[in-house]
């Protein structure tokens, strides 16, 4: 054993190439429910094909789509003992996975666009830390978000009169923002709605949203909870359906992040994440216990 709370580099290397080879069991039950529900023999096909998809990259250990995404590391504490080996780890495993072909080198210079070939950068992963003082274990994240779903994100300083009565204005840009992107983001997708802020602080708080979270949960916030749902309900109301191809299921689930805001302004971000949810979570306890996110029933 090596280090603070038991973490070794060979555990890491797993969970990060886990990461690369498995859908989160979340997304698995929601595209189950999804095809029991289904009526269209074309979206029902889709559909089927993305879960033998998920059953073939398990199976075989292969990776679950051509492209990594591009990865977020989250990870929550109240002691900083075990984080930096995990700081330390994770991008160390990540160059060793796509080495290894469990990864695409997809990472680039953002302007040169010059590939170092392992996916390393600067600022690769991304890191986001949240201090709780009451917490006793690491919980980390890992998220690999796909990048071609991004091109149909969405960013807009709305203001009071922009949002509307019942929220109308706010509802009906997530609706045009959906319609607009089509099958870019390779639907169905889940969505990650950042509300409050300023511009910087809504587009992290929609990014967090849907990959955090459990997309099977339920938002403790009623007003927020009674929003997702609304919204999850209507989109796939629109017809987009798997791969844009027509259908009843255009969206997985619909997660909103919220921070207070300056009263002049009401920033909002709307964070496509594709139907694979490349993502690991576990909590690690100071005794060596793991405890593992996005398990099944979970």
């Amino acid at each position: 054993m090596l280090g603070n709370f038991n973490i070794t580099y060979e555990e890491v290397y797993n969970w990060v190439k886990q990461s690369c080879t498995h859908v989160s069991q979340d997304s698995i039950e929601i595209l189950q429910a999804a095809l029991s529900q289904e009526t269209s023999s074309s979206a029902k096909a889709m559909l089927s094909s993305m879960l033998e998809n998920v059953d073939m990259a398990d199976n075989e250990d292969k990776p679950v789509c051509q492209s990594p995404g591009y990865p977020t590391v989250y990870i929550s504490f109240g002691s900083t003992e075990g984080v930096d080996l995990l700081r330390q780890y994770v991008p160390m495993a990540m160059v060793e996975a796509t080495k290894k072909g469990y990864a695409r080198p997809s990472i680039v210079h953002s302007l040169n666009r010059q590939n170092p070939g392992d996916n390393s950068g600067d600022g690769v992963p991304n890191f986001e830390y949240q201090y709780r003082p009451e917490q006793e274990y690491i919980e980390m994240i890992i998220s690999f978000k796909g990048c071609g779903a991004e091109l149909g994100n969405v960013y807009k300083t709305m203001t009071t009169a922009q949002l509307g009565s019942d929220l109308k204005g706010l509802k009906t840009l997530v609706y045009e923002t959906v319609i607009n992107a089509g099958g870019m983001p390779c639907p169905p997708s889940a969505i990650g709605i950042g509300i409050g802020g300023q511009m910087d602080v809504a587009a992290k708080l929609s990014r967090e949203a849907i990959s955090t979270r459990d997309w099977r949960d339920q938002n403790p916030d009623p007003l927020l909870n009674e929003l997702e749902a609304e919204l999850l309900e209507k989109i796939n109301m629109l017809g987009l359906g798997p791969a844009g191809i027509g259908g009843k299921t255009t969206c997985l689930a619909v997660k909103i992040g919220m921070a207070a805001t300056h009263t002049a302004i009401c920033p909002v971000a709307i964070n496509f994440h594709c139907w694979v949810a490349r993502r690991f979570g576990v909590r690690l306890y100071p005794d060596g216990r793991r405890e593992y996110l996005f398990a099944k029933g979970e």
